[in-house]
């Protein structure tokens, strides 16, 4: 095989562990884009793990022009059929999320334009006939993968199935590569009952739990990790756009008045959002998502105000039905809680409730006529107890016919009557997951996010580390087992491609 193959590795070291692995088997030139911050660079620029013809640092290549060329960027998104100004809104570096950096409209179109540039220039040099990618989570990943896939080179993505430990390798987040229909096949056995039971020992929000229970837990590695940045010369602020802002006093300002913020969010939780199941009126339940998070960002960005998804819901619930909203259960230990104004804007809302992160979302499952997600496992979730759901984002599950996907607002109230006269059947839901099943294979992604924040980032509260030779010899060979089959599936994958 003499297969041209182009890899994104990042700061969760996937992708790198993967190709050194891939490479053992000789199947081709393999190049990469590094999208890492200073001091793991001089790993990457001296390492001989993996044998790249070409490497280029990505934040090499993004600088600041005073005046961008908009021309540039115009004939860009003609070209690729890319909405480059949506790209750059919905990013979680350059928007609202960013507690450093205020950026301007020509400071984003600036870093367009370099970034467009450095790829185009990327993909003539290499031609690659491959891209492998973890999730496209961040906006210059995702872009690239576009870009591939306007120019007819193959994307494999590795991703989590969303059940049990399974993973699978796709062109397309959470989607299946040519699945278009399900089996229409019948077993008189399956029931909801055996769907819940299946779902209760399976559903992948155990996984989560047990991930954010895990990572960032521990104080003294957090204190350690403060600590290393105070110390440290802090040269990211002048090479990395995504740390502009960061000064030493700024970050530990912002930190010490996160935590005040948290607490004080934490006591207005619990004094305000419902702890209590009292149904009286039918409903639709809506989850939050985690914010920021590309489920919404990136996979759904016209839908990525939630306050307004609920709003419009609110507008169009049919007569007499109330709508309860549910705070995403990490949403505090991965993000911090949201702005005390957020919560009580929903309270205020008619017909509104909302519930407590720690809620049991079983219960509204079981309960509610209808689920409405932007893009989370809960429409997913709803088809094990017999509810039909909704959906903004397009994901592989839609493929279930009692899970609707609309394309606007305009389409809710519609759309919400006809999912209430929808019927789920089970044979259906159980199809679904013996073709998802079929396609995929046993990775634990959570616990190897797990070992490498704990093993080279300070339990996940730090990037920017110096990484040595002999730490990821090591951590290589730890994970052997669980590498080599991963790079298997991906060999095996390029095999069926070819």
């Amino acid at each position: 095989m003499n297969n041209r193959i182009l890899f994104w590795i990042s700061g969760d070291l996937l992708t790198f562990c993967l190709a050194h692995y891939m490479q053992k088997n000789n199947i081709g030139d393999f190049y990469s884009i590094t999208d890492i911050t200073n001091k793991p660079k001089i790993f990457f620029k001296e390492q001989t793990f993996v044998n790249f013809l070409n490497n280029w640092f990505y934040h090499d290549h993004i600088h600041i022009n005073k005046n961008p060329d908009v021309n540039y960027l115009k004939n860009f998104q003609k070209k690729y059929n890319i909405d480059l100004m949506e790209l750059g809104k919905n990013d979680r570096i350059l928007n609202k999320y960013n507690e450093y950096h205020d950026f301007s409209k020509d400071e984003i179109e600036s870093i367009l334009e370099n970034e467009c540039k450095l790829f185009e220039m990327i993909l003539d040099e290499v031609n690659p006939d491959y891209f492998i990618t973890g999730e496209t989570a961040l906006q210059p990943n995702h872009l690239f993968s576009l870009m591939c896939k306007a120019k007819g080179i193959k994307v494999l993505m590795l991703n989590h199935g969303n059940w049990k430990n399974f993973c699978y390798i796709s062109e397309t987040r959470h989607k299946l590569d040519g699945f278009k229909k399900l089996s229409s096949d019948n077993d008189e056995k399956i029931d909801f009952n055996y769907l819940q039971n299946l779902w209760n020992k399976n559903k992948v929000s155990t996984y989560h739990s047990k991930y954010f229970k895990q990572v960032r837990n521990s104080k003294i590695s957090f204190l350690r990790a403060g600590l290393n940045f105070l110390l440290s010369k802090n040269e990211n602020i002048k090479t990395h756009y995504s740390y502009f802002g960061r000064t030493k006093f700024k970050v530990l300002c912002t930190e010490i008045k996160n935590l005040i913020k948290k607490r004080q969010r934490e006591s207005f939780i619990e004094s305000n959002l419902i702890k209590k199941f009292n149904f009286k009126k039918p409903f639709l339940y809506l989850p939050l998502h985690q914010e920021p998070e590309r489920s919404l960002l990136i996979a759904a960005p016209k839908f990525s105000n939630q306050i307004k998804t609920i709003r419009e819901v609110m507008k169009n619930l049919p007569e007499n039905y109330e709508l309860y909203v549910k705070e995403h259960p990490t949403q505090g230990p991965s993000r911090g809680w949201r702005e005390i104004s957020f919560y009580q804007e929903i309270i205020d809302m008619p017909n509104v409730k909302l519930f407590h992160p720690n809620f049991d979302s079983k219960i509204l499952l079981q309960n509610c006529n209808l689920v409405i997600s932007v893009g989370g496992t809960s429409s997913f979730e709803a088809s094990f107890f017999a509810k039909p759901s909704i959906i903004f984002a397009d994901l592989g599950y839609s493929i279930i016919p009692s899970i609707k996907k609309l394309n606007s607002y305009d389409e809710l109230k519609s759309g919400i009557v006809d999912s209430l006269k929808n019927s789920v059947n089970p044979n259906y839901v159980n199809n679904y997951i013996k073709s998802l099943e079929n396609n995929s294979f046993i990775f634990k992604f959570m616990n190897f996010e797990e070992d490498y924040q704990n093993w080279f980032y300070v339990n996940g509260n730090t990037v920017d580390v110096l990484l040595t030779n002999e730490k990821m010899e090591k951590f290589l060979s730890d994970n052997n087992d669980k590498l080599e089959n991963l790079s298997l599936e991906f060999i095996k994958k390029i095999q069926q491609l070819d």
